[in-house]
């Protein structure tokens, strides 16, 4: 790997036993940043426990849910958490699917790039202003609120805080190009499919507000299972991309890249709630397509073919249906394989 591609890693909450010594070492190695998801938890408690033992390393919630808190506690999180790491913070923010927002968090989902656009704006502009007293009335399709008596005690450290949009389709590409100062490239993308589709809409999006390429970040996150065994390697990522090879929103996707009938299949083995059947339902050429798996030497090369497309890479380990042993083995080899 080039040293103009700059690395991320993803670190879910772990015990102290593990997430701090993970952590320093990650900073330790040079890493560009670390990214906490939100999955089952919210992402702003693990970034400030790694905020202690950090010293350089940027921090990002990859990715915390637009919807499922208020504008004003968002941008408080992130501006609390810029206080404690000293201004190392990016603030990853994404819809998600439309399941999760209404079933799980009881959120209105609505148009989601409309909604997720006003939720920015918002965001932005508490980080921005809120310590002013300026805010004022905020009237928008999702969002009545009232801020004229709200100020923060103090100034925030930094008043523009690095926002990063993920996106799957066409149009939340040119949205995170608009909107945001980076796009963590969804982990289902393909090479093809940054080829083909991300570069010509992420132009439109930068184009529309006069934004530089070069002032972008175009980051593909990407799934990595070092194995002289690619057999294994293969077995050992198969629940993670058959977890997300089954949700409906991203059919078109599937079918755009070759893996209609095999989303359809994952759907139908999804609903019998059973992992062995979502793991059956799917295929050797799906994994391979969507993951990098295999001896070290071949993922190095295919990262390398990616590098002119890419500004940096989050490499992490398909952790669904993993044991610990075998997640720490898989983060250990990635260490080995593209950080030098």
């Amino acid at each position: 790997m080039t040293k103009k591609h700059k690395l991320w890693a993803l670190i879910p909450p772990l015990p102290k036993e593990v997430l701090g010594p993970t952590a320093s070492q990650l900073d330790a190695a040079g890493l560009e940043g670390i990214w906490s998801p939100q999955l089952y938890s919210a992402p702003f408690v693990p970034l400030a426990a790694m905020a202690m033992v950090t010293e350089n390393v940027k921090l990002g919630t990859g990715i915390a849910l637009a919807f499922s808190r208020s504008p004003l506690e968002t941008a408080c999180s992130a501006m609390d958490l810029d206080l404690i790491n000293g201004g190392r913070t990016v603030l990853g923010l994404g819809p998600s699917i439309k399941h999760w927002n209404e079933n799980w968090y009881g959120n209105t989902y609505g148009k989601p790039l409309k909604h997720l656009r006003e939720a920015v704006t918002i965001i932005r502009d508490l980080i921005n202003k809120g310590h002013s007293g300026d805010m004022g009335k905020v009237d928008t399709e999702y969002y009545t609120l009232d801020y004229s008596d709200f100020k923060t005690l103090t100034p925030p450290i930094r008043s523009d805080i690095p926002i990063y949009l993920p996106a799957v389709f066409e149009k939340s590409i040119e949205t995170a190009g608009e909107l945001a100062d980076g796009l963590p490239g969804h982990p289902i993308w393909t090479a093809g499919w940054i080829k083909d589709e991300v570069e010509k809409n992420l132009k439109v999006g930068l184009d529309r507000v006069g934004k530089s390429r070069s002032d972008f970040d175009l980051q593909p996150w990407i799934f990595c299972a070092p194995n002289e065994d690619k057999k294994e390697a293969i077995e050992d990522a198969r629940h993670t991309i058959a977890w997300y090879g089954c949700m409906a929103q991203y059919h078109r996707y599937y079918a755009s890249i070759g893996f209609g009938d095999a989303n359809l299949a994952l759907q139908e083995a999804a609903k019998l709630n059973d992992a062995e059947a979502l793991k059956a339902a799917c295929p050797d050429e799906m994994v391979e397509a969507i993951a990098f798996v295999g001896p070290p030497s071949e993922l190095r090369k295919r990262l390398a073919e990616m590098g002119d497309i890419a500004d940096s890479f989050c490499l992490t380990v398909p952790f669904y249906g993993l044991s610990p042993e075998k997640s720490a083995h898989y983060s250990q080899k990635i260490a080995e394989t593209f950080y030098g």
